[in-house]
């Protein structure tokens, strides 16, 4: 596949501004309140991971959250199955932001773990951000060198993160087989992704995305993965940023290797 995009301008993640991402714009612009098409992917994914693990009872296992960035409720979602969790991310402004939450998330994020306690899992736990601070660390590192000791993992999230970091297709492929290279075989995920989106400012700075659809976010995940439910979600509210046409939400289990 040739590494151009369709306006023939290449910009690799090694090329975007990372370490400039503004975290607080970014987080009081997107996830300030819980927008309805957010909500939705929320309980596709609560009742995905709670049904698996009401059929695999097995836990708690250890999770990983990569490319977590300036999003919480991927993270929030894995609680009540794990008993560590990674939140794995490049950006080291957004590790710091990260850091900050993990000792007390700010209460803008009460609302999606409402959404999250429908399941009676989640219930179970009488003090999320408590349950956060001891179960959750930050490791800054590119998720296309992941180390061997963030393999495996029982559980594991990515939420747009393959599609927005970079112009390619190559590196979109990539960064989804990496993420599924991070879990054991037959741990279950869930992935999310902006559809056709066209690039992103966060504050002053314009990040580099890759246009893709359902069809290639099936196809990017079909090698590696077993994909139970593939969903896309429109726009109720009309778009949160210019630039992309709806959100996609995929939910499977790692392949045997």
């Amino acid at each position: 596949m040739d590494l151009t995009s369709e306006g023939g301008t290449l910009c690799l993640n090694r090329d975007a501004p990372w370490d400039s991402f503004d975290s607080q714009s970014y987080t009081r612009h997107n996830y300030s309140v819980l927008r309805p098409d957010d909500e939705e992917i929320i309980n596709v994914v609560r009742d995905y991971f709670a049904d698996h693990f009401r059929t695999n009872p097995e836990r708690p296992v250890s999770g990983i959250d990569v490319g977590a960035g300036a999003n919480l409720y991927p993270a929030l979602s894995l609680l009540p199955w794990c008993d560590e969790i990674t939140l794995y991310e490049r950006s080291a402004r957004n590790a710091a932001w990260l850091r900050d939450q993990v000792s007390r998330y700010d209460r803008s994020w009460d609302p999606f773990w409402q959404v999250l306690r429908k399941e009676e899992e989640y219930q179970d736990i009488a003090d999320p951000r408590a349950r956060f601070a001891d179960s959750v660390t930050v490791e800054e590192g590119d998720l296309f060198r992941l180390p061997d000791r963030l393999r495996h993992q029982g559980i594991g999230t990515m939420f747009f993160v393959a599609e927005s970091l970079s112009t390619s297709h190559r590196e979109f492929e990539g960064a989804v087989a990496a993420f599924l290279g991070s879990l054991a075989p037959g741990a279950p995920f869930a992935a999310a992704f902006m559809e056709n989106s066209g690039g992103y400012l966060v504050g002053t700075e314009l990040f580099p995305a890759c246009e893709v659809d359902s069809a290639e976010v099936e196809a990017s995940l079909e090698p590696h993965a077993t994909v139970d439910t593939l969903e896309r979600f429109g726009l109720p509210e009309g778009p949160v940023r210019e630039g992309y046409t709806g959100m996609i939400l995929a939910c499977g289990r790692r392949d045997p290797a």
